[in-house]
């Protein structure tokens, strides 16, 4: 097992990269490995994006693997020792892509343990417009079609099933989800993936009968995976988390984190506690004022949110937060907003009753300048590599630090009742670092997790509760905890940053170059930044997802 030697920091260089943010930073000297890299990346991910998941097999996914272990293989063959430290931040950041490819490939493994992989592409099939005509009207007749492959294929590949995985596929066929991600606006939602296939099949009837053809089996075959599942529920008992050493491993070796578990559930707890001192501290000094009102319509609360974006648009320029570029949208409607307006007859959800009230908070977080414009950001970023990297600590990392930080620069000064829901969102981030580290160790159900959530979040309803355990215990490793470590990582960077340049710090710059970094793990950031190693020699030591793996 080769071990990457990381040379220590070098002044000069530092100083040199200080000034480097182009589209080839610190590249004029590289290694000819670098370039290497760079071509090795590319082919890697065109080779990813190259896979049709709905078509895959075991066959299929072994011959992946053997692909995947060559490009590792020409990987770890490169020598970067004599690298600047911006490139070898590169290159680690490109093993832990690899890394998290290998672990779904092998560990999480989707295709054979969990029912929602099907039920998502499902799903998404219903929502489709009527009419359709022409080339449209073929695609959507042939996706249809696809649905009955699908459901077979499902069955046959799902021998490794968990218990909640099942029970949150089986919900999700016949029970709407109360939140509506990304769903068509119903006055009353479908009752599930069904519900929605009859939503398309009454349009049909309506508009275009000879879909019928289609959209009839196709509604039958997710009828007969639903009755398949409930079938095999009785016996489906194995755990969904991928257990304590896959998990220590995905933060060391994919998320570049060095943490373990038991690392994160301290820091979250910490973070736990801070914040509900803080929002009772708030709430007692907000005793006499008037509690945040709902609007009454649509038209107020789109006027709450124009007047937000541009409060914020006018507070990032008088404090020089971070350089807004050319082809940020001016208008808001163009940049869009997280939450939209919804009347449901059970009332707001948690993220509406915040939003409705103040949309501050998520605006900073979601739009501007939290994940909308660092995306457009990072689709700007003509760097070879990072412009196709992503971590979800760092981009929630940093969309949850732009939460506070305005708060403490002095933005929510005349906004003292919305300080209490930064708080709220805050306990919401930690306890779901928590749940996700539990979820992911088995040492808590989904439904549980719901319930220790809603216990200590203000106002959080059940359907949000259960899309988001969903979402932390069903997406890669981790994702859960990008909010809160994330944000603590970003902290850390700034005051890093802020001890080496003394007086020279200047919060614009920071900004500007972090976000020249695109989405690369925190930690990698942190290395070029600032050269200091004692994180990144924790992460340095390549270790196979091999290891992982138990002899039969």
């Amino acid at each position: 097992m080769r071990t990457i030697h990381l040379p220590a920091a070098n002044p000069c260089l530092f100083a040199v990269c200080l000034l480097c943010t182009g589209l080839f930073a610190t590249h004029s000297h590289a290694d000819p490995g670098y370039a290497e890299l760079i071509k090795l990346h590319q082919q890697f991910i065109d080779w990813r994006n190259d896979f049709e998941p709905d078509s895959a097999d075991r066959e299929s996914i072994s011959n992946r693997i053997t692909r995947l272990q060559e490009f590792q293989d020409t990987l770890l063959s490169l020598s970067i020792d004599s690298w600047p430290r911006e490139q070898q931040a590169d290159y680690l950041a490109v093993r832990a892509q690899m890394n998290e490819y290998d672990f779904t490939l092998q560990i999480s493994r989707p295709w054979f343990r969990d029912p929602g992989f099907y039920v998502d592409r499902m799903l998404r099939v219903a929502f489709n417009e009527l009419p359709v005509e022409g080339e449209q009207q073929d695609e959507l007749i042939k996706r249809l079609q696809s649905i009955v492959t699908l459901s077979n294929q499902a069955r046959g590949n799902l021998s490794e099933a968990t218990a909640d995985y099942t029970d949150l596929a089986l919900y999700a066929l016949s029970n709407p989800d109360g939140v509506g991600h990304g769903h068509p606006r119903r006055e009353a939602p479908p009752a599930g993936v069904i519900g929605w296939y009859r939503d398309l099949q009454l349009r049909a009837r309506q508009s275009q009968p000879e879909l019928l053809e289609a959209i009839n089996p196709a509604l039958a075959a997710v009828q007969a995976f639903q009755q398949w599942l409930q079938q095999q529920r009785p016996r489906l008992t194995a755990e969904s988390g991928v257990g304590r050493e896959a998990f220590d491993w995905y933060l060391r070796q994919v998320k570049m984190m060095p943490y373990d578990a038991d690392d994160i559930l301290l820091m979250s707890q910490r973070e736990l506690d801070r914040l509900r001192v803080n929002y009772t501290l708030a709430r007692h000094r907000n005793r006499d004022l008037t509690e945040l009102a709902l609007p009454e319509n649509e038209a107020e609360y789109t006027g709450r949110v124009a007047q937000v974006d541009a409060d914020i648009r006018t507070f990032i320029q008088r404090h020089e937060l971070i350089t807004v570029p050319d082809y940020i949208p001016a208008d808001f409607e163009e940049m869009g907003y997280n939450v939209p307006w919804i009347q449901r007859a059970s009332g707001p959800n948690y993220w509406e009753h915040i939003q409705f009230r103040d949309p501050s908070p998520d605006h900073w977080h979601a739009v501007i300048p939290g994940h909308r414009f660092d995306s457009l950001l990072r689709q700007h970023l003509e760097h070879p590599i990072r412009h196709n990297l992503y971590d979800g600590a760092r981009v929630e990392g940093w969309a949850v630090y732009l939460e506070e930080m305005p708060l403490q620069l002095g933005f929510y000064t005349d906004r003292q009742r919305t300080r209490e829901l930064i708080y709220n969102f805050g306990l919401f981030r930690a306890v779901r670092s928590i749940g996700d580290v539990q979820l992911q160790l088995n040492r808590m159900t989904t439904e549980q997790v719901m319930q220790y959530w809603m216990r200590m979040t203000p106002g959080l309803d059940e359907n949000v509760a259960r899309v988001d355990a969903e979402i932390y215990l069903r997406r890669p490793p981790g994702y859960g905890i990008g909010y809160t470590i994330g944000n603590l990582q970003m902290q850390k960077l700034l005051a890093d940053v802020s001890w080496q340049q003394g007086d020279d710090f200047d919060l614009q710059s920071f900004h500007d170059r972090l976000m020249d970094y695109g989405w690369m793990p925190v930690t990698l950031i942190r290395y070029a930044m600032t050269g200091n190693e004692d994180e990144v020699r924790l992460l340095r030591e390549p270790i196979p997802v091999e290891s992982l793996l138990k002899s039969p």
